[in-house]
């Protein structure tokens, strides 16, 4: 009753989930070009899924599972027949590889390879995020009970809020015991090791990190109205590095609210051309904003609303933001879905920018904003 009340209240006055307001860039978040200048350490299509294997890190490129050399040429260990969403590690010979509509699959060095069925559980189809648990099962966030991974964009325009977490215990997935539910699209996960009881996750619709412990209980809010959408979470030392893979915008988060416009958009227009967030923008004259408030004389303000951007967060222990790094409006580095940290910097994927960026090493060690 208190939910239908509160609803009916942010409805009449424009706030809450109502509200069309977006949190300024300023702080932690003041903008800067760290991510544009910063080293390109490969060109590969839309990389995605940055992790430590065996000593090596791998990431993924659509349905491709590909090995980075230490002299910076890569590898393609594998192809898969369906996009790769989500890829996890423990550390100690186990690799956990989401594949889109066809479940996970759960690779070990010591007793080889079975697969999680699409099937097993309710949104195993939709992947987006793995994290081993500390009792050696795995922790899945499912994005939507409906869309699949590639339809996140389609998700968020019709507003559904049914997401969700498991814990599938390592060996039996048929006994999976759901952690969460009514997420808006749930995309990064992080068991931390200080407090494995607690699984902190991305929302990304309702953009804020929650605190989701593994006996049933209601999530905690950790931090709320972040600027842009939250992706994966990745725990350096003390810290946790943070992937927005999109920004939010007033004209999106109007759009979000105006359900007849959002109905036809959705069936007349081609979804490269929605008022929607992207993971790169730009290369069409027919894609929104591209009015007189973004360009001027045909050169695209750094500081115009966009529906793409490169943005990474690094946050403390205690989950509050401390310093960013961007890549602006005019930038070429947008869409940022993961991050590592290894002992020659930190390695960012750019899903929009093509590109696999490696930052200076202090920016790993968690060095002060730039």
């Amino acid at each position: 009753m208190i939910a239908v009340v509160k609803k009916a209240f942010d409805n009449l006055f424009g706030a809450g989930e109502a509200a069309v307001t977006v949190p300024p860039l300023d702080g932690a978040f003041q903008p800067n070009t760290v991510l544009d200048t910063a080293e390109c350490v490969v060109e590969q299509t839309e990389p995605d899924n940055l992790i430590e294997y065996g000593g090596r890190v791998m990431f993924s490129s659509g349905g491709s599972l590909i090995r980075l050399a230490a002299d910076g040429r890569t590898e393609m260990l594998e192809s898969f027949g369906a996009p790769i969403s989500a890829l996890a590690s423990d550390g100690a010979g186990r690799i956990a590889i989401a594949l889109e509509g066809q479940g996970i699959l759960l690779r070990d060095d010591a007793s080889g390879e079975r697969r999680i069925e699409a099937n097993s559980f309710s949104g195993a189809h939709c992947v987006t995020a793995i994290a081993f648990a500390a009792d050696g099962g795995l922790v899945v966030a499912s994005g939507s009970a409906r869309h699949g991974p590639s339809d996140w964009a389609r998700n968020l325009m019709e507003r559904r809020h049914d997401g969700t977490v498991w814990h599938v215990p390592a060996g039996d997935p048929s006994r999976a015991r759901r952690l969460a539910s009514g997420l808006a699209w749930p995309s990064g996960l992080l068991v931390r090791s200080a407090e494995s009881t607690q699984i902190v996750v991305a929302e990304a619709w309702r953009h804020r990190l929650l605190g989701v412990a593994m006996k049933e209980e209601q999530p905690k809010v950790l931090l709320d109205n972040l600027p842009a959408y939250p992706g994966c979470l990745q725990a350096d030392k003390g810290d946790v590095w943070l992937s927005c893979f999109a920004p939010r915008s007033q004209l999106i988060e109007f759009v979000l609210r105006e359900a007849t416009f959002r109905k036809r958009m959705l069936n007349e227009v081609e979804p490269e051309f929605w008022v929607a967030p992207a993971m790169r923008s730009g290369r069409s004259f027919r894609e929104p904003l591209q009015g007189g408030a973004v360009k001027q004389l045909g050169v695209l303000k750094p500081w115009a609303p966009t529906r793409s951007y490169g943005l990474l967060v690094r946050l403390d222990g205690a989950l509050q933001p401390r310093s960013s790094y961007h890549s602006r409006a005019d930038g070429s580095r947008h869409g940022i879905t993961s991050a590592l940290a290894t002992a020659d910097g930190l390695l960012v994927t750019s899903r929009g920018g093509d590109a696999l960026l490696r930052l200076k090493p202090d920016a790993s060690r968690g060095g002060e904003k730039q």
